[in-house]
């Protein structure tokens, strides 16, 4: 029996695209408290199956596929750009393919407008009413409205007409920020881009005796399986430890591992490596929020995929990126030897390097040192910093890095940082190592 949470799920995700839902309709429509359909809702927000705007309400939208993860909603605009929406309502949910920016004479600039667009401009009543004709939404900059022609054109098109009180250059660069935002994320791997699906899992159900699992064994050549109950929820886990030398008639929940440690579909690939070399663990169970088997994710699919992301083009730049980007190698001796330039961006409010960014070249320089010694990636544990110069923007810093001890699983490290050849911060650092 579906809870009253998931029938409420169920429900929006049944609704039509660009369908308003409130909290007092879903209360009344499925007989649950106001209290219960709103947590729903929000879930279904995080889920990415509405979104909320202000003076509009929540609209159901189409949950964006992987494949388009840098397009956004023209809701999605709306919130963005602190908008307004004059007319086309409607169409709130529908997906943007690209942005122009009208900044241009007419004829030039309706070349540029089409389906699936958003004109950015400003109050050109004309042009707002040829770019609807064109297939294309619009943002309507510097707080300017339109005339009531345009809003019936829009709601009857079904093409939203946006206002902000933003100007064309803020817009565009808010916009854009999203977009690229929303990049970097798409370039994090995370969970869902390499589990093994429901449908080639192998499982084991609470109903099960130590006998299925020598089944499974023999068939399959797999020995970790995880356990769920009537309602596909992960009860446990089960591995050769647990049965060996247990009776065939035993029940698995006998000799399972109860409660096990589980991730869910947007848990990072990085975070799984982390638990499964701390924990020692092969095979991890991936759930949905209400605990349902997904898949599985395997300890060599987890580092194969550590190794991918390493060799992929990056689109949207990080703070890190920025960072490790002027970071040159000048190693000579038996010391290794970095150097990175202090750029404005590098600095914090006072002008001198921020502690955030000393603790980067610090990891950096570690995690370049232990290459030398171990192939693989180093998860920090532990860092223990010193500041003992400030360092102020245009400089060279110089970091040195030392091995103090590399054992199987972890590295210990001592870096200095120099500048112009006086030490300025010193950091010892502790790290497990994902080996290759």
């Amino acid at each position: 029996m579906a809870t009253k949470h998931e029938q409420i799920l169920q429900h929006i995700t049944e609704l039509g695209v660009g369908e308003k839902i409130s909290v007092r309709q879903i209360a009344k429509f499925l007989n649950v408290s106001e209290g219960t359909a709103y947590r729903a809702i929000k879930d279904a927000e995080n889920q990415g199956l509405v979104t909320t705007i202000e003076r509009v309400g929540t609209i159901r939208i189409e949950k964006k596929q992987k494949d388009n993860i840098e397009k956004l909603t023209y809701a999605e605009v709306v919130n963005i750009v602190d908008g307004h929406v004059l007319g086309g309502r409607n169409g709130l949910h529908k997906t943007l393919n690209r942005f122009v920016i009208g900044a241009m004479k007419l004829e030039a600039m309706m070349r540029y407008v089409e389906a699936g667009n958003l004109l950015i401009v400003g109050n050109r009543y004309q042009v707002h009413k040829l770019a609807l004709e064109a297939g294309s939404a619009v943002l309507i900059t510097g707080g300017f409205d339109t005339n009531e022609d345009v809003i019936e054109l829009a709601d009857e098109l079904e093409l939203p007409v946006i206002t902000t009180s933003y100007d064309t250059f803020t817009v565009a660069a808010m916009i854009n920020r999203a977009i690229y935002d929303q990049l970097i994320k798409k370039e994090i791997a995370v969970v869902d881009d390499i589990l093994i699906p429901l449908q080639d899992t192998y499982f084991m159900t609470t109903e099960n005796t130590v006998e299925k699992w020598h089944e499974l064994n023999e068939r399959t050549g797999h020995s970790r399986y995880p356990v769920i109950d009537e309602d596909m929820k992960v009860k446990g886990m089960v591995a050769a430890k647990d049965v060996l030398g247990a009776q065939y008639h035993i029940p698995i929940e006998k000799v399972m591992t109860k409660s096990p440690i589980t991730v869910n579909e947007r848990t990072s690939i990085a975070s799984v490596a982390h638990v499964m070399v701390w924990e020692g663990i092969e095979l991890l169970p991936v759930i949905d929020h209400h605990s349902k088997l997904l898949g599985v994710i395997s300890r060599q699919d987890v580092l194969k995929a550590l190794q991918m992301i390493q060799r992929q083009p990056h689109v949207g730049e990080t703070i890190e990126d920025t960072i490790t980007s002027r970071f040159h190698d000048t190693t000579t001796g038996s010391e290794y030897d970095f150097q990175c330039e202090v750029s404005p961006q590098m600095t914090n409010h006072l002008g001198m390097l921020s502690y955030g960014v000393i603790t980067t070249l610090v990891t950096e320089t570690g995690s370049r040192v232990l290459r030398q010694y171990k192939r693989g990636d180093m998860v920090v544990e532990n860092i223990t910093l010193y500041f003992i110069k400030p360092v102020q923007i245009e400089s060279t810093i110089e970091t040195k890095g030392r091995v103090l001890e590399v054992g199987r699983k972890y590295g210990k490290m001592d870096v200095e940082l120099y500048h112009e050849g006086k030490i300025v911060g010193k950091a010892l650092l502790m790290a497990q190592l994902l080996e290759r």
